[in-house]
């Protein structure tokens, strides 16, 4: 837990700025929102106005603000490494929504800034922080299926044209299901599993053209110029072998979320959007699932809409910041961006593509 205050500046107030509004004020004092920056500074007015933000302004003068130390960048993926780089040269701390990029080439980019900087730079996604990750892998851990073989997951479509007022950005170059929703789903894979070595995949657009019919819509119809259905196999640097089907495309579904398997049982994850949710265990033998106690405590109640706040990993990076150890990390989060991105490349070129990163299994929340 981050013992000192850390002033805080939300550069991007769009979509989810109110998610970050909400789930950073349960760490308040030590993480204080002090500034709202925007390029549509009346946007950035309205935002802080909304939620009792002292100051607001557009990006030059949040970069300028000497009495921020920390900026949670918010701004669309295809901004990110301009504006990390930005934001870490007026030496500033810097975490991203995810992903940390959209192409390996940017990631690369904006750790050599880090680097450069000397400041701390995170990434989400934070959900592998919360309870129903860190619950599994304290039974991966446990030896409680024996030792993995394979994991499966399944993303299913967000209905985003239904409920987000612009989801363009969903469907171009830096969007798709396996740049929006995939974030999560390999972050909490890694987090279990360990680094990725190697990936192969198919991929298609589905429909052409999206409807858009959410209220107060900026546009009626989107042209789709990214694949909306992949699907994927991974080799872990441990044997495992995943399997994942990554789609906006599959409107109902009754998979599962995510099924990790060992030699001696299997485990059932809730959904790796949230940070909570039932972790079910069943050994072989077993006539029954088993739900499992929680390991750390939950981030917000499971079915309401305090799982779709965010903040766990600014306060991770705040800890970090003070000498802690440091788990939604930039090598953690590249490492999943590279991996997310030769889902792309084995799709275009139809080979098996060799991951040339690795990282290390974030430190567990738990106590061992």
């Amino acid at each position: 837990m981050a013992k000192q205050t850390h002033r805080i500046g939300i550069l991007g107030s769009g979509n989810i700025f109110g998610r970050y509004v909400t789930g950073l004020a349960a760490h308040c004092p030590e993480l204080e929102i002090v500034r709202v920056g925007d390029i549509d500074v009346a946007r950035a007015k309205q935002a802080a106005t909304d939620h009792n933000i002292p100051a607001w302004g557009d990006d030059t003068e949040l970069y300028a603000d000497e009495s921020v130390d920390i900026i949670v960048n918010l701004t669309p993926p295809v901004h990110h490494a301009r504006t990390i780089t930005t934001a870490l040269e007026a030496g500033k701390h810097v975490y991203v929504e995810k992903p940390l990029a959209t192409t390996v080439e940017e990631g690369r980019y904006v750790l050599d800034a880090a680097a450069r900087s000397g400041r701390v730079l995170g990434s989400a996604p934070d959900t592998f922080l919360g309870s129903a990750s860190q619950t599994a892998r304290k039974a991966i851990d446990a030896g409680l299926i024996g030792t993995p073989i394979g994991v499966s997951a399944f993303i299913s479509h967000s209905k985003a044209e239904a409920w987000h007022p612009d989801p363009r950005f969903l469907f171009r170059p830096g969007g798709g299901p396996v740049m929006d929703m995939g974030p999560y789903y390999f972050a909490i894979l890694v987090n279990c599993l360990g680094p990725i070595q190697t990936v192969t995949a198919a991929s298609r657009i589905g429909a052409p053209v999206r409807t858009v019919t959410a209220p107060n819509r900026a546009v009626d119809a989107i042209e789709v110029t990214v694949p909306t259905h992949a699907a994927a196999v991974l080799t872990f640097a441990s044997g495992v072998i995943g399997t994942m089907q990554m789609s906006f495309d599959v409107w109902d579904t009754a998979l599962p979320f995510m099924e990790i398997y060992g030699t001696e049982g299997t485990l059932s994850l809730a959904n790796p959007n949230h940070f909570d949710g039932d972790v079910r265990l069943r050994r072989h033998g077993d006539t029954e699932w088993t739900v499992l106690e929680p390991v750390v405590e939950l981030f917000g109640a499971v079915g309401t809409r305090e799982q779709a706040r965010r903040g766990l990993g600014v306060r991770d990076l705040a800890n970090a910041v003070e000498g802690g150890p440091h788990r939604a990390n930039s090598s953690f989060a590249f490492h999943v961006l590279e991996a997310l991105c030769a889902v792309d490349e084995a799709s275009r070129q139809g080979h098996v593509v060799e991951l040339a990163s690795t990282c290390d299994r974030p430190q567990p929340r738990f106590s061992a």
